[in-house]
């Protein structure tokens, strides 16, 4: 057999992004399906967004002990068999089991698992694959979960349309497809392993320090920023816009989701050549402005396209911050990317939150679309605190830069 190459590495941390872009966003799609065929309430629907990212902050946490205990290639291999299994039975437990909302439930809770160790694993592989152009790759590697997010959207609603609601099982079914066949692919690409206990950076010496730290928050603020306004970029261009349901996604989380990969694409061919502390500021000081001016402009179609033009501007947060972090801790390791998937999931949660409990304080009295822009205002603070973070940041590596400096002085 013909020894594969790291190139072939790289084309299975791709599609495993893109079956991570798939899991997160079709069972959105089919929410009102589930609520006129198996008589789901507003309730459990919203629940099962919760039980997704509650999922994933399990595995995040669980990992920061076991990914470098068993390693990255088993866990690539697991994570995207158990996608696979969790997507297949989306499309079979709701309409063989009795009770629809439990199959449902084990659909979600089964691909969020395969989708939370993807999270955690996949960055480090790519950043462990030898070549000098990091960044580059790391920015590539996350606009592939964007473009997951396009397919998904795109085709499924177009599936939907031209099969009949009657037939919504089908389209899981043959999501599932692209994580079997990227699990056989793990199963023969090389992968580099995990660096040994003696290699790395001890674990709690790196993540009470004050770099780390600020970090975390940065991940955070990146993770709220970015699915904040997706999350609610559908609801707000059917309320916003009177427009259909299918119209809604397309230019709501299908646009954002275009940006976003742009942004990400773009920024994987210029990254090397920018420094990536002011990329982040650049980028957060935008995406502020999108947020502001969803909130405060009172033509809806200019709202919908500063929500959209957020894409943008989030796009290279992630990606950013884990270079920046792979760079201020080279040494890191499995556990580190672990808690930076952690914290990120984290502002996964709590942004769509956040933007939710304001837009309710300040319902009384207006529409549902200006309530909700309302709440949009509040999500500026995410990327407000990750400019704030970044200062620090640059404050603190001056600190540290200077000590070396002296030390050396009175060596």
């Amino acid at each position: 057999m013909k020894q594969r190459t790291f190139t072939g590495t790289k084309i299975a941390c791709y599609t495993g992004y893109l079956v991570q872009g798939i899991i997160n966003n079709i069972a959105p799609l089919l929410f009102v399906i589930f609520s006129d065929k198996f008589d789901i309430t507003l309730q459990k629907l919203s629940l099962l967004i919760t039980i997704n990212f509650a999922t994933q902050l399990l595995v995040d946490t669980l990992s920061i002990k076991f990914v470098d205990l068993i390693g990255y290639k088993p866990l690539a291999i697991v994570s995207q068999g158990i996608a696979f299994i969790g997507l297949l039975c989306l499309g079979i437990l709701p309409n063989v089991l009795d009770n629809a909302y439990i199959g449902i439930v084990i659909s979600i809770i089964l691909s969020a698992i395969g989708s939370g160790i993807t999270e955690v694993i996949i960055s480090p592989i790519v950043e462990s694959i030898p070549g000098e152009k990091k960044t580059a790759e790391m920015s590539l590697l996350h606009s592939f979960y964007c473009w997951g997010q396009v397919f998904v959207v795109f085709l499924t609603t177009i599936m939907i349309k031209a099969l009949g609601n009657d037939l919504w099982y089908i389209a899981p079914v043959l999501w599932s497809i692209i994580p079997l066949i990227n699990t056989i692919n793990f199963i023969s690409v090389p992968i580099e392993p995990n660096l040994t206990e003696e290699e790395k950076t001890p674990f709690f010496k790196m993540l009470f320090s004050k770099q780390f730290i600020l970090l975390i928050i940065i991940m955070i603020c990146s993770g709220a920023s970015e699915i904040g306004m997706s999350q609610w970029s559908s609801y707000f261009a059917e309320a916003g816009l009177k427009v259909s349901k299918m119209t809604g996604d397309l230019l709501g989380p299908c646009l954002f989701a275009v940006l976003m990969g742009t942004g990400r694409m773009i920024f994987g061919f210029v990254g090397e050549k920018i420094n990536l502390k002011t990329a982040l500021t650049c980028s957060a000081g935008l995406c502020a402005l999108c947020y502001l001016g969803t909130c405060f402009i009172d033509n809806s179609v200019i709202s919908l396209l500063f929500c959209a033009f957020t894409g943008i501007t989030v796009s290279i947060m992630w990606p950013a911050t884990l270079s920046l972090a792979a760079k201020l801790f080279p040494k890191g390791g499995g556990s580190m990317y672990s808690v930076l998937a952690l914290s990120g999931d984290t502002g996964c949660t709590s942004g769509p939150w956040v933007i939710s409990f304001m837009s309710i304080q300040f319902a009384e009295g207006v529409s549902s679309a200006e309530s909700l822009k309302t709440g949009l205002g509040f999500g500026s603070f995410f990327p407000i605190l990750m400019i704030i973070a970044i200062l620090l940041l640059n404050i603190k590596k001056n600190s540290i830069d200077n000590k070396n400096h002296n030390d050396i002085i009175k060596s």
